[in-house]
């Protein structure tokens, strides 16, 4: 649960950096300074961001801080920010225009480490270091100590400009550097290998006190004006991919260019599409609807684009024109539902009262064989569903099983059935407006958007029941109300706990296993597209759940999956499901859908939005870590007629009957 700033790691701060041999370095006369104050006391500021989920949803409790550049210095990105050297300054955010300002006053004796950057062979005293970054608060306190405890460097918004393409390395932007006395030195370029703090920096003398440094300028420029203006910057890889001004033509090149490029499973056998049969399949109905000035046949391009992907994380966003077409393809239906069984039959699993199917005598627990004359094997198959793509082969085949009673208003279909001790029998069914049985199937069933992200509660079992609804809220929140549920339930000296994470689509990982384990956990290795080498390569270190300082212990625990939890609920589950002793119980694993999507976000014309996630997650032996495989279980409800037509939740039945020691 970490301090990062939870884009995955495409907002956390940054990693280490492999550095080439050193040129000798260049000594230089002493900068010119423009003293316009005695002493700096204060950094004011601005920044605008393009994605608002961060400063939007994930915190609530915003703030700056002056961040010590240790960590870069030595490019340890495991180097834990002190407490003592930290000073925070008040931050305002404008939500409507992602724009923000701060004020931070600088402390009269800072507490940073020292640094010896002047390259003159000997052991100096050295400089202390800062920027300034945006440092919300995601647990305890509002410093950056215990659970929250930051490491490394900042990368997003931060007075510092940094290359993730290059290991996070600083290329401009600018620093804070207060020097003991006027007998240090500090860089005045970035010397020959283009990297800062290395041997062969060119370097001149420093005053004493506070300074401010431009690394932008070239050499680099030196103020101590008392009071500082300091940009923070929104990385550029986090950036939206704005291409709304552009023809619908120009916008999907655009987009497709760097899709084929950055991709995350580029590579991947059963998960890259052939870029050249799509291309030459998509471009000319983008081309014709520029040509007819028509949207919506943009929209449905652009959809069959990403319907060509088997990605849970590929998604467009397509407004009005989406909602209508949606709305219009599935307003209709037949007034019943079907599930398909382990071994292969398919029966309704609900009948819709007074409806067209219940008008025909169709039961619930019948069996389905045929669908407008074809197996209902085949007709599921051959279904359009309005829920892809998909990245395991069993959430496609659920999501086809539901759509295929779903029609526009008036369609016909006939339907081959055989009641429970009945004869097989053929009717013909009309749809009609109903969304009954299609909500019996929803994975999201009795889903409540405005509950809290965490919810708990002793069932009369005795065992303690946690909802971990959302990852995409009030970290803090969440953080403060999972921790909240485990307090309670050891002061009541419970049986065990049932940590239910079915319904959670994702938002971000906060590694809450580390409330239930001294372990670390260790996660999969990030890697993104690199333009430097043509492949992908690693970004940072493995992920990794550290142990939180606040443990809780319970003698049986059970975690709850299935396939809505997705992207960022399946990190935060397999992190539960690594804890020791720990039982993953449900029908179906997680939905394997595991990828970085920060960097993959486009606004196209129209008002258009897409998604393409561009970092994947690997294991040591470069085999994907959870995409297209999902959280494992340890015990399977199987689906057959006795599951499928309870009036119970049976996974969570199963989950209380683990507890009880049933």
């Amino acid at each position: 649960m970490k301090r990062f700033l939870p884009i995955l790691a495409a907002l956390a701060f940054a990693t280490s950096a492999c550095l080439p041999p050193a040129s000798p370095p260049t000594q230089l006369p002493a900068l010119a300074v423009t003293p316009l104050a005695d002493q700096p006391y204060q950094v004011t500021g601005t920044f605008q961001v393009s994605n608002g989920f961060v400063v939007g949803t994930y915190f609530v409790e915003h703030a700056v801080a002056l961040t010590d550049m240790h960590g870069f210095v030595t490019r340890d990105e495991e180097w834990e920010l002190p407490v003592h050297s930290q000073a925070l300054g008040y931050t305002e955010i404008d939500i409507e225009s992602l724009t923000g300002q701060y004020d931070l006053n600088l402390p009269v004796q800072p507490e940073g480490e020292f640094n010896d950057v002047d390259n003159n062979g000997k052991t100096d005293k050295g400089v202390q270091i800062f920027a300034v970054a945006y440092s919300p608060n995601l647990a305890g306190g509002p410093f950056a100590a215990g659970d929250d405890r930051s490491r490394g460097w900042p990368s997003y918004l931060a007075s510092v400009i940094t290359d993730p393409e290059n290991d996070d390395e600083v290329t401009g932007g600018k620093l804070i550097v207060w020097a003991p006395d006027d007998a240090q030195a500090f860089p005045t370029g970035f010397g020959a290998d283009g990297l800062l703090f290395t041997d062969d920096d060119p370097t001149a003398g420093i005053p004493s006190g506070y300074s401010f440094v431009n690394l932008s300028a070239d050499p680099f420029e030196v103020t101590r004006e008392a009071s500082a203006n300091f940009t923070l910057f929104e990385p550029q890889d986090v950036a939206l991919k704005d291409f709304s001004d552009l023809s619908y033509t120009d916008a999907f090149d655009r987009m497709f260019e760097i899709v084929r490029k950055e991709y995350a499973f580029n590579g991947i056998e059963g998960k890259s599409p052939n870029w050249d049969a799509l291309y030459a399949k998509i471009r000319p109905r983008v081309e014709q609807a520029e040509k007819d000035r028509d949207a919506q046949a943009y929209y449905l391009a652009l959809r069959d684009f990403t319907w060509a992907f088997k990605d849970g994380h590929v998604g467009l966003g397509g407004g009005d024109i989406q909602v209508g077409l949606f709305s219009r393809a599935t307003e209709g239906g037949y007034g019943f539902a079907i599930r398909e069984l382990d071994n292969g039959r398919v029966i309704v699993s609900y009948v819709t009262a007074g409806g067209s199917a219940a008008g025909a005598g169709i039961q619930v627990g019948a069996q389905v064989t045929e669908f407008n004359g074809l197996p209902i094997s085949a007709a599921i198959d051959a279904a359009e569903s309005w829920a892809s793509p998909q990245s395991m082969e069993s959430s496609v085949h659920y999501q086809k099983a539901r759509y295929l009673t779903r029609a526009p208003l008036g369609t016909t279909a006939s339907v081959t059935f055989t009641n429970p001790g009945g004869e097989p029998q053929t009717v013909t069914l009309t749809a009609y407006a109903e969304r009954e049985s299609f909500a019996s199937s929803s994975l999201f069933l009795g889903y409540n958007p405005s509950g809290l992200p965490v919810e708990y509660s002793i069932l009369p079992s005795g065992a303690g029941y946690v909802k971990i609804r959302s990852n995409y809220d009030d970290l803090n929140l969440i953080v403060r109300l999972f921790e909240r549920a485990l307090k309670t339930f050891e002061a009541a000296e419970l049986k065990g706990i049932i940590i239910d994470m079915r319904q959670n689509s994702g938002g971000a990982p906060l590694g809450l296993a580390g409330f239930l384990t001294q372990n670390e956990i260790p996660l999969g290795q990030l890697q993104y597209f690199s333009e430097a080498t043509g492949k992908f390569e690693n970004e940072g270190q493995p992920d990794k759940i550290l142990p939180n300082e606040n443990q809780y212990r319970f003698d049986k625990m059970v975690l709850l999956v299935g396939p809505a939890c997705a992207s960022a609920c399946e990190l935060e589950a397999y992190g539960f499901s690594q804890v020791p002793g720990m039982i993953v119980v449900g029908q179906f694993p997680s939905s394997g859908t595991e990828a970085e999507v920060a960097r993959g976000q486009f606004i196209l014309p129209d008002g258009f939005s897409l998604q393409i996630p561009t970092g994947r997650f690997v294991l040591p032996d470069g085999g994907l870590f959870l995409e297209g495989q999902g959280v494992p279980l340890t015990v399977r409800i199987p689906i057959d007629e006795t599951t499928v037509l309870s009036a119970e939740d049976v996974v969570l039945s199963a989950a209380v009957a683990i507890i009880s020691g049933q």
